[in-house]
């Protein structure tokens, strides 16, 4: 294919302007990678920029060897792994039905799913009620209220309405019941959205921290990310259990990049190897038969 000028200048600029706007969001990251590996002289002179200087591993050391974070991890991981298993099989058995014709008073149904999505209950009546629940104080807390969510349910919904009638219905005629259908037939035909999700609620949960600090006191139960607060904002972290007599060798600064990395590095090992089905998956519902 011969390209015009114009073409050609269209796209070196595209290339330039993806090029620029891929290192604002690749340079920060670089940057606390960076630190995180510094010395406190190198931090404190602000002489590290994109390369680590005075390479330590002292910042990870002493993250490392703090049970809290230990109790943390294993909280998000809980909830991580537990709450994408509950939201994908609690949105997939509501976005199924929605989507099939037969199913009767699906339009009411889908009115009060968009109804939630534009106004959200307050929050002194969703403690309330999770507390006559006696979820307070729980893992549970931070897992089952947030089973749905109703925009994932539409982009589900809408995938599903792409599955062709014609074969649904003769593994009906062959015999199959609705959870045989859904499990040998619909699912896995869905990896695409189903991994598109997966990577949608796996970081929601992995990121969870308003609802922690509204629903949670106990120490043992806050997730990774409440920790990470407390270690970042914290300006004297010799108060802190993350530092000990090797405080005058490390940066604070070093120790609050070090997290990060660290409550950063599991989320993103899962998404190379879902790649594939995701970008597939982003673009459900953007093309209708």
């Amino acid at each position: 294919m011969i390209f015009s000028k114009g073409q050609r200048a269209f796209q070196l600029f595209n290339t330039i302007l993806l090029f620029v706007v891929g290192l604002t969001m690749v340079l920060p990251v670089l940057h606390v990678v960076a630190q995180s590996f510094s010395d406190a002289a190198a931090i404190n002179s602000r002489a590290v920029s994109f390369w680590p200087v005075g390479f330590t591993l002292e910042n990870y050391h002493m993250i490392l060897k703090d049970p809290s974070i230990w109790v943390a991890f294993r909280n998000s991981v809980i909830i991580t792994v537990g709450g994408t298993l509950l939201n994908l099989a609690a949105t997939a058995s509501l976005a199924y039905p929605l989507s099939r014709p037969e199913y009767l008073y699906r339009r009411a149904a889908l009115i009060f799913v968009l109804v939630t999505m534009i106004f959200h209950a307050p929050l002194i009546p969703n403690y309330l009620l999770l507390k006559n629940l006696h979820m307070l104080n729980t893992l549970w807390v931070l897992i089952v209220p947030s089973a749905i969510s109703a925009y994932n349910l539409f982009v589900m919904r809408s995938f599903f309405l792409n599955l062709p009638s014609e074969l649904l219905d003769s593994a009906k005629i062959d015999g199959c019941s609705e959870f045989r259908l859904i499990w040998s037939v619909v699912l896995p035909l869905s990896k695409p959205v189903m991994a598109t999700m997966g990577i949608m609620y796996a970081v929601a949960n992995w990121n969870m921290y308003s609802q922690a600090i509204y629903y949670i006191d106990k120490r043992t139960l806050i997730p990774l990310q409440v920790r990470l607060r407390e270690i970042v904002i914290t300006d004297d972290l010799g108060a802190s259990d993350v530092t000990s007599e090797l405080l005058m060798f490390i940066s604070p600064e070093g120790l609050k990049m070090a997290v990060i990395v660290i409550a950063t590095i599991p989320i993103m090992l899962v998404y190379p190897f879902l790649q594939k089905h995701f970008i597939k998956g982003m673009l459900v519902g953007s093309i209708k038969s």
